[in-house]
């Protein structure tokens, strides 16, 4: 790297031809400029982490956000992490995880909020999502919960007039309590997509995957359910 007065220029081996940004005063290649360019017309989809959240609940939809569906498949959106603070947040497998954004930081503007289960949805933290997801669910964003974060959906009344799932129809309704109205609505599947919101037990996450991306048009149906036979039944049938 060169600095030279208020420019700074990155030599790049693969990159020979240079473009000076005198708006800021920082010189970059054209095929970088083209890369940032198109990361900030991505949309961010929020995963919503609290402490000893479930590994496994929204790692396939992170990666075929990020990667995209399949190979070479265009990427759309860009997933960050949203926790109570910006302090590190552990999974129940033991992983730490840095937050992009704090409940008071997290932008306006997003695509989707996903609340990934764990251990902490019935704790005072948990307390502190429900106007996040008003806000979302007032202004027409997609909301996806999975394991014990569709029975918070419950429990705070956001089921009530959507088809929905959870980790079985007892459990919900012992969780939720009197605030959960909707029995009928509820499907015995492994995710449930209607409206804006989709739902999933905790041992559907490639269903849930599959019904967010279908949501978020992410891909066609058919490269969207290419990746979830991939992931459901592996190379050996």
């Amino acid at each position: 790297m060169l600095c030279k007065g208020s420019h700074i220029s990155f030599f790049v081996f693969s990159y020979p031809k240079i473009v000076d940004f005198l708006s800021i005063g920082v010189t970059l290649s054209a095929d970088i400029k083209n890369i940032l360019n198109t990361n900030l017309m991505k949309q961010e989809v929020l995963f919503l982490l609290l402490n000893e959240y479930a590994d496994w609940e929204g790692a396939f939809l992170a990666i075929s956000l990020n990667t995209g569906v399949i190979p070479g498949s265009e990427v759309k959106y860009i997933p960050k992490v949203v926790a109570p603070t910006l302090d590190v947040v552990r999974s129940v497998g033991g992983f730490r995880t840095l937050p992009d954004y704090s409940f008071q930081t997290m932008p306006a503007d997003y695509a989707a909020l996903v609340l990934v289960g764990g251990m902490h949805w019935q704790s005072p933290e948990a307390e502190l999502v429900v106007p996040i997801v008003q806000d979302a669910l007032q202004r027409g964003k997609i909301v996806g919960a999975i394991c014990n974060a569709s029975a918070f959906m419950g429990a705070h009344g956001f089921l009530n007039d959507v088809k929905h799932t959870s980790n079985t129809l007892p459990y919900l309704k012992q969780f939720a309590g009197s605030a959960y109205t909707n029995e009928a609505g509820y499907q015995e599947k492994q995710a449930v997509s209607d409206k804006n919101i989709v739902t999933a037990n905790g041992t559907g996450h490639l269903e849930f995957t599959r019904e967010l991306l279908l949501l978020l048009d992410a891909d066609t149906p058919e490269k969207i359910d290419a990746a979830y036979d991939y992931y459901k039944n592996g190379f050996v049938r």
